[in-house]
């Protein structure tokens, strides 16, 4: 895992080695909000010692969606609160048994029992839960009003193609983007789930529009992100759904 830096006045992220996964730290007088904790376990260890280095206490957690990898907690986060949109809860606990078997075997059976637990409820942090179903039902972005940081979840991301496969939801996808547009012209700062920290939050949106409704309207798109790992096989998918 990439060292935690400050992306934004009590803002930090750190980027896992797997998928580009970001861990998202929001910081309020010494107490830490953990956004989407990932994901192996050594870099999660790493996280809880660096926020332990800086002198940050997790108070809260939040969960953008339920996939595997945005689930994740660590013993030494601590007990705390841990929150997600109803429909990410609901999804973090009838799919168990789904979530924990995406982890592998290898997964340390401490991590797992604590994979998952999630309520429904906002943190008292101040942020703003825009709350849709593109990518995932009960998907979840987080807006920082203060430093303008939007952390989007998977989505706005510059090296994944959108993802709206859970289930094959294209229209929610693109009401989600409709949602996120206001925010995305408003951003100083861009934090998607997998890729980079960017200042191009509606240049992103912009691609994401742009590739549905060129896959929609015509077929087919020369996005440059179908060349990222596994994005081909994605892109095959949705023409296949739109087709």
């Amino acid at each position: 895992m990439r060292s935690l830096r400050e992306v934004a006045p009590g803002v930090l992220v750190a980027t896992s080695r797997i998928m580009q996964t970001t861990s998202t730290v929001v910081v309020a007088s010494g107490r830490a909000l953990l956004i989407d904790p990932a994901w192996m376990p050594d870099e999660l260890d790493a996280l809880a010692a660096a926020l332990c280095a800086r002198g940050l206490t997790v108070a809260e957690g939040f969960a953008t969606h339920a996939h595997h990898d945005h689930l994740l907690w660590h013993p030494d986060f601590g007990s705390v609160p841990r929150w997600a949109s109803a429909r990410t809860a609901a999804l973090a606990r009838d799919e168990r048994d789904a979530l924990v078997a995406a982890l592998g075997a290898e997964f340390p059976a401490e991590l797992v029992e604590l994979m998952g637990r999630v309520d429904a409820g906002s943190p008292v942090f101040d942020v703003e839960l825009i709350v849709h179903d593109g990518h995932a039902p009960g998907h979840t972005a987080v807006w920082l009003p203060g430093p303008r940081v939007l952390v989007a979840g998977d989505m706005l991301s510059d090296v994944e193609l959108p993802l709206p496969f859970d289930p094959d939801d294209v229209p929610a996808y693109e009401r989600a983007l409709e949602m996120l547009e206001p925010y995305a012209r408003a951003a100083r700062i861009v934090v998607p789930g997998h890729g980079s920290v960017g200042t191009d939050a509606f240049a992103r949106w912009e691609a994401d529009r742009r590739y549905l409704a060129d896959v929609r309207r015509i077929g087919e798109s020369n996005d440059p992100r179908r060349a990222n790992p596994g994005m081909e096989e994605e892109y095959a998918h949705l023409r296949k759904v739109l087709g």
